[in-house]
């Protein structure tokens, strides 16, 4: 794979996971203002622009890098021999940077101070299994379209999440990159630093079981 062509894959990650925060943070900022304490309203403002904005950023970044946005689902890949090796690393750090860079558009949008660390607890048993199975229904989504119907992966993706925001304790984070960044800021969709390696190891576990089962349910078809 040419150097350009890895620079075009690697700024659509960064360009997708940064514009997938700052809706994230975004619409949870003014969902916090707006609901007047009702927090399922909150939830809710929180949940439908992050499902709209998923299917616009995959129909969009799609055809250059695949629209990722995750590392768990670059990692999928890999280990599928679907994205070589070599890049995976370069999708991992794009995603990362941009995440972060979507939370700091964030803040600078609603002038918040821009750097921040979260202070919203979010731990235990219940919220780790809720990551890994929302996560390993994020995989099983995306590898059993991609599998069967190419086309429906951005709405697949993006009704799950936003049916997973309401059906896991956790809302749904699935994302390690979304995970890390969402730490550094607090507000309503933050995430304590403490709480962020066991949501990614959950995540990850999750998408390991996932793969595992995708190779089973769907073959792949030898000629």
């Amino acid at each position: 794979m040419k150097y350009a062509e890895i620079g075009r894959r690697a700024a659509a990650e960064a360009l997708g996971t940064a514009f997938l925060l700052a809706t994230v943070i975004g619409s949870g900022i003014m969902a916090f203002r707006l609901a007047g304490g009702n927090g399922a309203l909150a939830l809710l403002c929180n949940t439908l622009p992050t499902g709209a904005i998923l299917a616009v950023l995959i129909l969009t970044f799609g055809p250059v890098s695949g629209a990722h946005f995750n590392p768990a689902v670059s990692l999928a890949f890999a280990i599928r021999r679907e994205l070589p090796w070599r890049v995976v690393g370069v999708y991992v750090i794009s995603q990362v940077v941009g995440a972060i860079i979507g939370v700091l558009a964030a803040h600078i949008m609603f002038e918040l101070p821009v750097w921040q660390v979260s202070e919203t607890i979010r731990t235990g048993g219940g919220q780790w299994f809720a990551e890994a199975v929302a996560t390993f229904g994020l995989i099983l989504v995306i590898l059993g379209c991609a599998s069967c119907n190419a086309a429906s992966v951005p709405y697949a993706v993006a009704l799950y999440i936003t049916a997973a925001y309401w059906f896991t304790a956790s809302t749904s984070f699935a994302n390690p990159a979304v995970t890390f960044a969402r730490s550094l800021s607090n507000t309503y969709a933050g995430i304590a630093p403490a709480g962020v390696v066991a949501f990614t190891l959950a995540q990850l576990t999750g998408m390991l079981a996932s793969v595992g089962l995708a190779g089973w349910l769907w073959p792949k078809r030898t000629t």
